[in-house]
């Protein structure tokens, strides 16, 4: 009786559980298939899906209990961010460059500001005004993905400049995420607590992307003949939960965790095969979560705040568009690829939906925020395709209504903008000097509270328990204090500098504070465990020991790093998404292709092929299996399987992918990190000067496919034509002789 009791209240629990899923799942299903059929977005059919099985509709199955839901939403949050993390990848962020941040960042101030205003303006409370901004100035990664599958503009040069600016608008999120929690609880913009949250944030990321990069990959690794499919789904979900826990014990956000677990994971050899095998997971949860979000649109809401709804609407269009092209041309971009940037981020979407989520968790805002959030997405979500696909249209009916002067102004501003400049000695010095004292001096923090809180309750009331505790300690943090106080960073630039009298002076402050920063931990580390005057001592005993012992310390600090390098490298120069490829300050840019086995260009050499004499494309590479040819020669072959990367203009792009699938060969997704780059320069040394095309290509091994004079432009110039002083040429080559050729230059 009393088990068959007990089966009747589990069933009694399970009931609603189980229909509520089943109907969340039936509705999304339904919403799916037809938004797929009507070729929109599926983020709308969720939301629709949620307000049909919502409390809000009386003419359909409702839920019975919104908590279980509400618990699927959180669970759908850190999995949809952990799937995030896997495509962000902190290297894509470091390859991202000047363009897309300035535009990123332009953007997201200007959005927050304005955002805020508004509020402010229609008498909303301030935590509600933070909110608004805050929510209005993340682009939806999704809605630009799919709208550029459909318009099928993935090959011209303002994606690369969209999708970076994407990555980095991720990274702000998630920081907001931070700031907002920080705002929220002390109901105050306090910029002592502001920054405090914002050091607290960068020490984690640091201590946990080191230590993730060091440890994950090596496992990986090591259990890579056990590691089927079903444990590798499971390890991972581990990762990113146990990722969660920590992320929630310092104080952060669950969804931070996630993000910075798959990111960690996103540098790993593993990574493409987590990210398939989690999709599922993440589409069931995500699903959930984005009805969720459609569950809590009011109809009533709506209607009174339609007017709100089509201010912050407009807004976001206009304010977006605008901030983004501006960012762009900040950056040195021309008009045209500004206005396509700018017009392709005029939305909001998935973090947006989050952020907005944090202020109804964290009680801070309005019920009314949260539904006009999702509606103003709802519209933008339509508007975005339209706003991509007359882009270009608009940006060059911009460019004939501008005045003559503005647009020559805006093109020289692009030109002297993107020109390379040589960084001098000293700003490399200290970068490396400064980059150095950051990251060992966040290491040896780290280890040392790890230690004071762990290690040394227990040692407490031993005798001999203090010694050995700081003996073990300043064993594992030997190495990293040898490399903060001692290690020669950037050897022949700080001899060069030596050389000259006035940077001496400067050299010796940084090894003092180098060195005094060393002593510094010892000390303090020496006191968490002894008294002041037995710690003053030991430092002294320290200091003696790390003299005598510098190359044991040497070889055990470039152990780590290798070890740390190697996984962080493991997946670099492997695979390379070809929106990320670098790009040039105007329209030509790179673009990667496979040749297909049945293709027609098989077999042909290019002298036969004419591509560059009918279509104006370079090629830059050849790749054929794990051979590189670099800078092919006319009377090179292209075989089956090759992967070749292309230069040109849009609508070259557009001509030489027309011109591959009528000889039945397909683009490629994904090609081989090639060492061959493409970079600008300024023409100033007299090595160059007066000397043509064709001598310059012979002597660096670098083939010049663009060249600026006085303003004016010319893609593919002929090797006859003749370099004068202040050209600004684009030249394609080896990663190595560019580098050596941008030092000399």
């Amino acid at each position: 009786m009393i088990a068959l009791s007990a089966a009747a209240e589990t069933t009694h629990h399970l009931k609603p559980l189980i229909s509520d899923l089943g109907l969340i799942l039936m509705t999304a299903g339904i919403a799916v298939l037809l938004f797929k059929k009507m070729k929109q977005p599926l983020v709308l059919g969720y939301l629709i899906a949620g307000f049909l099985a919502g409390n809000h509709f009386d003419f359909f199955p409702s839920i019975s209990d919104m908590h279980s839901v509400e618990v699927w939403a959180e669970i759908g949050v850190i999995f949809l961010l952990f799937s995030l993390g896997l495509e962000f990848s902190f290297k894509k962020l470091m390859k991202v460059g000047g363009t897309s941040s300035v535009t990123a960042i332009t953007q997201i101030i200007f959005m927050v500001m304005i955002g805020y205003f508004v509020g402010q303006w229609m008498g909303w409370g301030k935590m509600d005004s933070i909110f608004l901004g805050a929510t209005l100035s993340i682009s939806s990664t999704t809605i630009i993905i799919r709208a550029f599958d459909e318009l099928n503009v993935k090959g011209k040069k303002f994606v690369g400049i969209v999708f970076g600016a994407l990555i980095v608008e991720d990274i702000v999120a998630i920081l907001m995420l931070v700031l907002l929690s920080t705002i929220a609880v002390s109901n105050e913009v306090s910029g002592g607590a502001l920054l405090q949250s914002v050091l607290k944030l960068i020490f984690f990321l640091i201590i946990w992307f080191l230590g993730g990069i060091f440890i994950i990959p090596t496992i990986f690794k090591k259990a890579k003949h056990l590691l089927t499919d079903e444990m590798l789904l499971i390890i991972s979900l581990a990762l990113c939960l146990m990722m969660v826990m920590f992320a929630n014990e310092v104080g952060f956000s669950p969804a931070l965790g996630a993000f910075i677990m798959g990111s960690i994971i996103a540098e790993t050899t593993m990574a493409e095969k987590i990210e398939h095998l989690i999709q599922p997971v993440k589409d069931l949860f995500g699903a959930v979560f984005f009805v969720s979000v459609g569950m809590l649109i009011n109809p009533e809401t709506l209607v009174n705040y339609a007017l709100p709804v089509a201010i912050i609407t407009l807004v976001t269009i206009f304010g977006k568009a605008f901030s983004s092209s501006f960012g762009a041309l900040l950056s040195g971009q021309p008009l045209k690829q500004s206005v396509q940037t700018g017009m392709s981020l005029a939305q909001i979407g998935e973090f947006s939906f989050i952020i907005a989520t944090l202020g109804m968790t964290l009680k801070v805002t309005s019920d009314f925020l949260y539904p006009i959030i999702v509606a103003v997405s709802a519209v933008t979500t339509f508007t975005t395709p339209f706003l991509i696909k007359y882009s270009e249209s608009f940006a060059l009916a911009l460019e004939q209504k501008l005045p003559k002067k503005w647009i020559k102004n805006i093109n020289r501003y692009s030109v002297n903008a993107q020109a390379i400049k040589s960084v001098s000695t000293w700003q490399v010095v200290l970068r490396a000097s400064v980059t150095q004292i950051i990251l060992h001096t966040i290491i040896i923090t780290a280890i040392i509270l790890l230690s004071s809180k762990f290690v040394a309750p227990l040692v407490a009331d031993t005798r001999f328990g203090n010694t050995l505790a700081a003996l073990i300690t300043l064993a594992v943090i030997a190495p990293f204090l040898w490399a903060l106080s001692l290690r020669r960073v950037k050897v022949d630039e700080v001899e060069s500098l030596w050389e000259e009298r006035k940077y001496r002076g400067a050299l010796l402050m940084l090894i003092l504070i180098r060195m005094s920063l060393g002593l510094f931990f010892v000390g303090f580390l020496l006191n968490i465990f002894f008294s002041p005057l037995v710690a003053f001592v030991a430092l002294i005993i320290a200091i003696g020991a790390y003299q005598i012992f510098p190359k044991k310390l040497n070889e055990q600090y470039h152990r780590i790093e290798s070890h740390f390098l190697k996984n962080l490298n493991d997946r670099e120069n492997k695979k390379i998404d070809r929106r990320y490829a670098n790009l040039m300050p105007w329209d030509g840019h790179m673009s990667f292709f496979d040749i297909g086995k049945e293709s027609n260009l098989a077999g042909k050499t290019l002298q036969e092929l004419r591509i560059r004499e009918q279509m104006g494309i370079n090629i830059a590479y050849i790749k054929r299996g794990d051979v590189m040819i670099s800078i092919p020669t006319k009377t090179e072959r292209l075989f089956p399987g090759d992967e070749i990367c292309v230069i040109g203009t849009d609508a070259q792009i557009t001509e030489f992918t027309k011109y591959l699938n009528q000889n039945e060969t397909e683009a490629a997704k994904e090609v081989e990190e090639a060492e061959i780059v493409l970079r600008q320069l300024e023409i100033a040394d007299d090595d160059f000067i007066e000397k043509s095309i064709g001598q310059f290509r012979f002597k660096t091994g670098g083939m010049v496919v663009g060249i600026e004079r006085n303003g004016n432009r010319n893609l593919n110039p002929e090797s006859n034509v003749i370099l004068q002083k202040n050209d600004i040429i684009w030249v394609v080559g080896d990663k190595k002789k560019m580098n050596a050729l941008f030092r000399k230059v």
